[in-house]
């Protein structure tokens, strides 16, 4: 499979289970809205959390993975998934129609940028 290049996105990230939709940042350059029949999560920049939070898990950083995903195309985040786990690294990720973008905690940030380096995926 060839890899895929993978750009880091800037600012700090927060996942939260929010009561309501009331207060979402609908506004920010990224937001992340996912709501089941048991749960509404919100993923923001730290910055823009609402005030209507019933939990939050801070200290978030992110990367995507660039270009438009078709697809058809199978075991991209399997792969940079397996390759983080076998490094040591925990993930939360979100797919939107066009690509994946995936969250690490940031302490584990720059290990998890370099352990996909070392795979042959292009940091850019």
């Amino acid at each position: 499979m060839k890899k895929l290049d993978i750009t880091p996105i800037s600012g700090d990230f927060s996942v939260c289970k929010i009561a309501d939709l009331s207060g979402v940042p609908l506004c920010d350059e990224f937001v992340f809205l996912s709501k089941t029949d048991e749960e509404i999560s919100l993923v923001c920049l730290s910055s823009s959390v609402p005030e209507n939070i019933a939990e939050e898990s801070c200290g978030w950083k992110a990367f995507r993975i660039c270009g438009v995903l078709d697809f058809s195309l199978t075991g991209i985040l399997a792969d940079i998934s397996r390759v983080l786990a076998d490094g040591c690294v925990g993930i939360f990720a979100v797919s939107t129609y066009n690509t994946d973008y995936v969250f690490v905690k940031k302490e584990n940030f720059n290990k998890a940028l370099d352990l996909l380096s070392d795979a042959g995926y292009n940091i850019v």
